[in-house]
């Protein structure tokens, strides 16, 4: 048996749960009580926030949890992007992470890619600007890369 998921709601939160999008009117706690797929709106990336590559890495795995509808072509489009992306990092964290993502998309795992994902933003930030990112270590990216 499962165990229930117990998830609390502020009043206007929106919570996306297999590809229907919940909004809640005043402060609720709600209570999943089989397997479910599901995105916090905090969790949530808007297309326009998708600027750089792992940011589009993780609006393509979003898209998986968010359209079931559409969620073969956009594990069509994760892996195309991953690639590539596994192709341009040459950091050995980065690349391990990386392919700790692709086993979890590949296990169904989707919400824990995404939070793997997510713990990768400020390495890349690091990689893309390196002069705001002083104190943080800085990870390489073949071909001309930071």
């Amino acid at each position: 048996m499962k165990n229930t998921l117990r998830i609390s709601l502020r009043p206007n939160e929106k919570i996306y749960i297999n590809g229907a999008v919940l909004r809640v009117d005043r402060k609720v706690s709600i209570e999943l009580m089989n397997d479910v797929h599901f995105l916090l709106e905090q969790h949530v990336l808007q297309a326009y926030e998708a600027t750089t590559p792992l940011r589009q890495l993780y609006f393509i795995a979003q898209i998986m949890l968010m359209n079931p509808a559409g969620a073969d072509d956009a594990r069509d489009l994760f892996r195309k992007t991953l690639a590539s992306l596994l192709e341009t990092f040459e950091n050995a964290d980065m690349l391990a992470s990386l392919k700790q993502v692709d086993q979890l998309v590949s296990e169904g795992e989707v919400f824990g890619a995404l939070k793997t994902i997510r713990g990768l933003f400020r390495a890349e930030e690091a990689i893309l600007n390196p002069h705001r990112a002083h104190d943080e270590p800085r990870l390489a990216l073949c071909a001309g890369g930071a």
